[in-house]
């Protein structure tokens, strides 16, 4: 039988013989669905070639995004394929750029409007919170802003204390906004098409070094159709001891921890928000009722962050019954980020925090 199955792979030439290999080593037929690996760049890129090519309103406009590919090929090949009308290169200003986002939505187009880092989002955040968030409710529902602002958000490696601020806290307290923060591929590409179909301002906080970590996506994935609901939460792994509520990057430290963290016993719980605005509070709520106790990972600021708002939720809640502990939050240090790599590591959530954080309120 195995001498068969050789000869069938020698007859299917090298690569197609070695794909066939690690299939009968593995125990993957050929029948199972195809999950493949996709980096978190392609996945964003497949979600914009998908939507510019479903909805003809849909376009993309920042700095550098149409003949360099964008500043992190997440647009590679979009310009070649759609032109210069639905990719369009804008000048350095985010003011300039964001507010024609905002008045091309009002006038019935969806753009993307792409930041070269959420930091300088600053220079249009009055076009984003006063013109974006603030019209449909202003105008009484009668003018609806459909626009995406997406770009690399947070501490990424070395670019100093003016390039590294997490700006979930920042626009998820604003109503008229929905916020995302996605951490893998489906994450992803599900919440970028949702955004764009979406009849709100969405702000899509991604982040600079997941962008080429690769991540298993399932057939379902693939599709031309798939989307990730905004506002609801996964729950990354199933826990009894404690829940561990995070987003973005901070979700791979969690399941790190929680890999550790179960050779001694420990089963961790770990929730990843994808959304930050609106909240998905259920599901935080009914995994501290199942585990008692509760850590927010987060790499922002401490003082009303993302965690606050989840602890003081809790707080409020029915859950807080149901805790055998005070809810500790683990979040960057409450200083500008340093420059200086041992210092940038040390301002921002670790596993080896996370596992020490789990150690020390279940007493162990």
């Amino acid at each position: 039988m195995a001498a068969a199955a050789l000869r069938r792979l020698v007859r299917g030439g090298p690569q197609q013989g070695l794909g066939r290999l690690l299939q009968l080593r593995s125990g993957i037929h050929g029948s199972a669905p195809a999950a493949v690996q996709v980096t978190v760049r392609d996945a964003l890129n497949q979600a914009l070639d998908e939507e510019l090519e479903r909805d003809e309103r849909v376009f993309l406009l920042g700095e550098e995004v149409a003949q360099y590919d964008g500043a992190y090929k997440i647009s590679r090949g979009l310009w070649k394929k759609y032109g210069d009308k639905r990719i369009i290169d804008t000048p350095i200003s985010e003011m300039g750029f964001t507010g024609i986002a905002v008045g091309a939505a009002m006038a019935g187009l969806r753009p993307i409007c792409e930041f070269m880092t959420f930091n300088f989002s600053m220079q249009a955040i009055d076009q984003v919170i006063n013109s974006a968030s603030k019209t449909l409710y202003m105008s009484a529902g009668m003018v609806p802003v459909p626009v995406v602002f997406r770009g690399p958000n947070g501490a990424s490696a070395g670019v100093g204390a003016q390039h590294s601020q997490c700006f979930a806290a920042w626009y998820g307290h604003c109503p008229g906004l929905k916020v995302v923060s996605p951490w893998s591929s489906e994450d992803a590409k599900g919440l970028l098409k949702a955004s764009v179909r979406d009849d709100n301002p969405v702000v899509m906080l991604e982040n600079e070094l997941m962008y080429g970590v690769p991540f298993e996506m399932s057939e379902e994935a693939q599709s031309k159709d798939f989307v990730v609901p905004i506002g609801k939460a996964k729950i990354e792994r199933q826990g009894t001891h404690v829940t561990l509520v995070s987003h973005s990057r901070s979700v791979g430290h969690c399941l790190e921890a929680a890999a550790v963290l179960v050779k001694e016993g420990v089963e961790c719980e770990v929730i990843n928000l994808r959304t930050i605005r609106p909240m998905d509070v259920e599901s935080i709520e009914a995994s501290v009722v199942k585990t008692n106790h509760l850590i927010t990972v987060e790499g922002g600021w401490p003082q009303f962050g993302v965690g606050a708002e989840i602890c003081a939720r809790i707080m409020e809640g029915p859950a807080f019954n149901y805790l055998d502990a005070p809810a500790v939050r683990l979040t960057g240090a409450d200083v500008p980020m340093p420059y200086a790599k041992i210092l940038e590591e040390n301002c921002l959530p670790q596993v080896k925090d996370i596992i020490f954080a789990v150690k020390k309120i279940l007493n162990i």
